[in-house]
């Protein structure tokens, strides 16, 4: 098992075929998929790789920035994202600092989603994301 990887600059565009996905197929819009933001800061990309082979699925996107890591998890709500996360801390055998937002529930676009996850991580984890200025400047 193990994700799929995405360009980081194509990540808006990731999130808006997901949102394309669960819209065509999720007729009740309950929470289609989760994103999931977890800073690997102080592991060596190594060992990341090894924790997504073996923790994520196929048909899980990875997009990151340096170590700043978002999984899209599709028909995945935030009780079972917060399993994906839990496995990360016990893999790394330390707390990471996460944070997870739904669709649609926690943005209707995907410059919500982004936008909404740049505040949430700035305000809860004391980290800016300013990897994603570029897709949420302007809108």
């Amino acid at each position: 098992m193990a994700g799929i990887h995405f360009s980081f600059d194509n990540f808006k565009e990731l999130l808006s075929l997901n949102m394309g996905i669960a819209q065509r197929l999720d007729e009740n819009r309950a929470e289609s998929f989760t994103l999931l933001y977890c800073n690997f800061e102080g592991i060596a990309p190594d060992v990341i790789d090894a924790s997504l082979t073996e923790i994520l699925r196929t048909s899980d996107s990875i997009v990151h920035d340096g170590t700043d890591y978002f999984f899209v998890l599709p028909y995945t709500d935030k009780y079972g994202a917060d399993i994906v996360k839990k496995m990360f801390d016990e893999f790394f055998a330390k707390f990471l600092g996460a944070f997870l937002l739904s669709y649609p529930s926690d943005g209707e676009d995907a410059v919500s989603l982004m936008s909404n996850m740049q505040d949430s991580t700035s305000t809860f984890l004391k980290h800016d994301l300013h990897c994603l200025d570029r897709f949420t400047r302007n809108y």
